[in-house]
């Protein structure tokens, strides 16, 4: 029953992602221009301090849970250990156990208006995910590529009939409602610091998006993630600072 009341729901909000998309003071195009956002400078001016605490965190890799091990709704691509997520924020919440192994990487999402996600994306080599859509145009989706295989050209993200190839310490801004997916056809690990911040609306769509995020938010598509990952901090303590 879970599964097919979260099935409708997000059927509910792509269904108001023509509404939002009337509202949305962005384009609405797969993949949007970075100038939209005057922090995205700032964010990349960081990325070799973040990539410095990625690293030391990267020494222990199975003290970072896969992507189904936080959410048991990602399960259909989220196989194995192949895609680990490391969290700051949930949903404008955030953790604080993971920001204090963290502290820069914490002080530079600060930075960012509207943050509501944020975490280490780590995908292994060879990893394919499978093509699939984000729930709700409210947000907007924002990757800092932190590290790339050598052979970029084989690693890339898919955004509608787009395809997208990441380069180190740059940003890429896109919208996850349309059709994505990801290909690491390689034999190194990439990373992203994965980001989700409110898209700019006018007033009307503030308000409507306000609501549907408030809903979002009270459900367990969001509540058992959280729950999961307190459980998961208190089975694997930290192995201390990473500043």
């Amino acid at each position: 029953m879970r599964k097919y009341i979260i099935k409708g729901g997000k059927h509910l909000l792509r269904w108001f992602g023509k509404f939002q998309a009337k509202h949305s003071k962005l384009p609405t195009t797969p993949f949007i221009d970075n100038a939209v956002f005057p922090w995205v400078p700032a964010l990349e001016a960081q990325s070799a301090v973040i990539r410095g605490e990625l690293d030391r965190l990267l020494e222990h890799p199975e003290d970072i849970p896969a992507f189904h091990q936080l959410s048991p709704d990602q399960k259909r691509i989220s196989k194995g250990n192949n895609w680990k997520t490391f969290a700051f924020c949930v949903m404008g919440q955030r953790l604080e156990d993971n920001c204090a192994l963290c502290p820069q990487t914490a002080v530079a999402l600060q930075g960012i208006p509207g943050l509501q996600n944020a975490w280490f994306s780590i995908l292994a080599p060879q990893y394919h995910i499978l093509p699939h859509r984000g729930p709700t145009r409210a947000l907007v989706r924002v990757h800092l590529a932190l590290r790339v295989p050598e052979s970029a050209g084989d690693c890339w993200i898919r955004v509608d009939t787009q395809r997208y190839h990441w380069r180190e310490g740059e940003v890429v801004l896109f919208d996850d409602t349309y059709e994505h997916e990801v290909y690491n056809n390689t034999d190194e690990v990439r990373v992203v610091l994965f980001i989700d911040v409110l898209r700019p609306m006018d007033r009307v769509g503030q308000w409507v998006n306000g609501a549907l995020l408030a809903l979002l938010k009270s459900s367990t598509y969001v509540k058992k993630p959280l729950a999961n990952l307190r459980e998961w901090n208190r089975a694997h303590p930290p192995r201390g600072n990473a500043g």
